[in-house]
């Protein structure tokens, strides 16, 4: 029998789905089964849970045609688990690597109906905070199983399903099950625990407890947050059923009962304001109505007298309560926030610059009314008109020829703007009143911090490429390669974001997690990829003529990503080497990453056979004129993965990238094509034709088919009528 069967449902964790599932999956240890369920998620939920399935046989997944919600999606995971054990893991949350081993091992050792594991909260800036094992067992409980009733101190662990591992023939032998509605934890850990003849704790944390920046049912505001009653009423009936034989544990149910409500009515994020009265008054229902006979454990200072207030349903002096403390609490942050921006007079004075005066320029362009028309568009901190948003620029002005469209370049770039684009320089004045009273602003960035959203302004971030290496809040777990980032600044400038554009579902799924905020995604694929798709044969041609390649010339482009993590860093790439491999009909095209300050590159002479294209403005001209790319873990191999010709990923570094920086799926299991971990593999690659074998040519259609299907020459058009024609995705 497989010991433990896990279950996970699944409804809008695309973004946080695969680390559930890896985190499972890569423990140490291997007799286990998942079972994947599909709650009818409108995301790409079911599409991740299949592609799991499809190569880890342990994994199974169970497709619902309707939404049944979390409880009974649990449920229909249960009746279709095998393991002695049962756990329930929700779908943005994830393990700790290497925990299984421990369970296991105290599973095997103690055979208990529930074995509660230890959780930590993490929150969406990296922080950890500790869960209440330590302040409930202040001596670690040890291996001994218990009774409920010898422990009651047990119930002030937090009720969810997923920090406890259970017997699944105790759950079948007791016939519970999960109710539906929110707050279903609350109706079936409680009896559980109850019920249970053989308690264990592990004292080791197993679980991280993602807290949601958005999306989660805890920062959803609404009336559902009633349904927390009736979840408790059910454990009151079941309590009534079994009757004396848990009469001595009503006092502990019943604080943890106004204990829970008192904290869903606390936070502002659930119950809105005209709502708390309400809510209130039910909580002194149900305190009159379950309260035990003789006393029951009050908690002590400010807990308490909320407690009192309750019990005598006085609203309205508990929400003056809650008013001063929080009055209070703005208070000391204020005071906190005046010590940490107190600057010597010398530096205030000194910070009165003509950036400063602009700024107040800028401020003062605010108060004007925005421009219906004037969209303003700015590509790679300002270097010039490229990527994703000149695709957008040249569809809008085709498809809604009444925007004005302007864009933003640096002074030392100005000259490399196609002719007849309007454009203002960075930093003048015309920047400022151009970014303070444009409709739409447009950018693969994002603008300065000092931007504001205004009300009526639609800002839409293209984004520059698929993700392989972590991005936004995903970086803080690898701060090597994050140094100096300030991820409370990317936030607000995120949430400025009305839209955000991703090329394919992997990208929709990453950007939820690392950019979490309220912008409408565009799934449409890559503007800047439409004219790859649009290419005629006499265009390639044109392209190869303008960069003195012949027709007969095998080109081939390698463009290597650039390491934050290591500055100055080259691959081990010798150039010549590769020409000789080539033969006489080789061309080798370099072209180094954007971070790479290209003008002052110098520029290898175009007659040889080995051509540095890093200044060549328009990268798209290089795919098309390359018959094969070599690249690494680049998104340069997605966009060129739309020409269906050969990729080689080049991974010297590999193990090394993937520590520091972070990558978000295995290359190197699933690469675009032929990959060579060091050079003389390269060279091995070229020399025996495996560039274009079938292997390599398998590899890249799976690649294309989940990277690329989007792109199919519309989507810049997509992107206009949605953002600036106002149609219907």
């Amino acid at each position: 029998m497989t010991l433990i069967s896990f279950v996970v449902p699944a409804f809008r964790v695309q973004g946080y789905l695969r680390e559930c599932l890896d985190s499972i999956l890569g423990q140490p240890f291997g007799d286990l089964e998942v079972i994947g369920v599909d709650d009818a998620s409108p995301d790409g939920s079911g599409e991740i849970l299949t592609e799991y399935a499809a190569r880890d046989p342990r994994v199974h997944v169970v497709r619902l045609t309707e939404n049944v919600g979390l409880g009974p999606a649990r449920n229909i995971g249960l009746d279709r688990a095998v393991g002695e054990y049962l756990w329930f893991v929700d779908g943005d949350d994830w393990l700790v690597a290497g925990c299984l081993p421990h369970v296991a091992e105290r599973l095997r050792a103690t055979r208990p109906d529930v074995l509660i594991v230890d959780h930590v909260r993490a929150h969406w800036n990296n922080v950890g905070v500790r869960s209440a094992m330590a302040d409930v067992f202040p001596e670690p409980p040890g291996e001994a199983a218990f009774r409920l009733r010898d422990r009651p101190e047990t119930l002030r662990l937090l009720h969810t399903a997923w920090n406890r591992v259970v017997r699944r023939q105790f759950l079948v032998d007791q016939g519970f099950r999960f109710a539906p509605g929110w707050y279903e934890d609350v109706s079936f850990s409680y009896p559980v625990l109850m019920a249970a003849e053989r308690i264990g704790v592990l004292d080791r944390v197993c679980v991280n407890y993602r807290q949601r920046r958005s999306g989660a049912i805890t920062r959803t505001r609404g009336d559902r947050h009633f349904e927390v009653f009736a979840q408790w009423h059910r454990v009151f009936r079941l309590m009534d059923r079994w009757g004396p034989q848990v009469d001595e544990l009503r006092p502990a149910v019943f604080e943890r009962m106004i204990w829970h409500y008192l904290n869903v009515l606390g936070n502002g994020a659930r119950i809105a304001s005209e709502l708390r009265p309400a809510f209130f008054a039910q909580i002194h229902a149900d305190y009159t109505r379950f309260r035990p006979a003789g006393e029951y454990p009050v908690p002590p200072g400010v807990e308490g007298v909320k407690h009192r207030l309750v019990a005598a349903g006085r609203w309205r002096t508990f929400s003056a309560l809650r008013t001063a403390n929080r009055a209070a609490d703005a208070s000391r942050r204020s005071v906190r926030r005046a010590g940490r921006r107190a600057l010597p007079v010398a530096r205030r004075t000194a910070e009165v610059t003509g950036e400063a005066v602009l700024h107040e320029y800028y401020r003062a362009e605010l108060r004007r009314p925005i421009d219906p028309a004037l969209a303003l568009y700015a590509a790679y901190w300002f270097r010039g008109y490229a990527c994703n948003p000149a695709a957008v620029y040249a569809a809008a002005r085709r498809l809604a020829p009444q925007v004005r469209g302007v864009w933003v370049v640096r002074r030392d770039r100005v000259d490399t703007l196609p002719s007849g684009v309007e454009y203002v320089v960075a930093g003048s004045p015309a920047y400022y009143r151009a970014l303070a009273r444009a409709r739409w602003l447009v950018n693969n960035v994002n603008f300065p911090d000092f931007v504001r959203k205004r009300p009526g302004s639609i800002h839409l971030q293209t984004h520059h490429g698929t993700p392989v290496k972590v991005m936004g809040l995903d970086q803080q777990r690898y701060p090597i390669g994050a140094m100096g980032m300030d991820f409370a600044k990317l936030l607000r400038r995120v949430d400025r974001w009305d839209f955000g554009v991703t090329s394919n579902s992997f990208s929709t799924q990453m950007w939820e997690r690392a950019y979490p905020a309220a912008y409408e995604t565009l799934e449409v694929g890559y503007p800047r990829n439409d004219r790859l798709v649009l290419a005629t044969r006499d265009e390639v041609h044109k392209v190869r003529a303008e960069l003195g390649i012949g027709p007969d010339e095998q080109v081939v482009l390698y463009a290597p990503t650039h390491r934050e993590h290591l500055p100055g860093w080259q691959p081990p790439f010798d150039p010549d080497r590769l020409l000789d491999v080539l033969g006489p009909s080789g061309r080798l095209l370099i072209r180094s990453h954007y971070f790479e300050d290209r003008d002052r590159r110098p520029q290898r002479p175009a007659a040889g056979r080995l051509l540095d294209v890093s200044a060549h403005d328009r990268v798209e001209d290089l795919y098309l004129a390359a018959d094969v790319l070599i690249t690494d873990y680049s998104s340069a191999m997605f966009d060129y993965g739309v020409l269906d010709r050969p990729i080689v990923v080049y991974a010297p570094d590999w193990e090394a990238y993937r520590l520091a920086r972070g990558v978000y799926f295995d290359l190197l299991a699933e690469p675009p094509g032929a990959v060579a971990r060091d050079f003389p593999a390269l060279l091995d690659l070229f020399r025996s034709g495996a560039v274009r074998s079938a292997e390599a040519e398998e590899a890249r259609q799976r690649f294309r088919a989940r990277f690329c299907a989007l792109d199919d020459g519309h989507a810049a058009e997509r992107v206009v009528r949605r953002v600036f024609l106002d149609e219907p995705a």
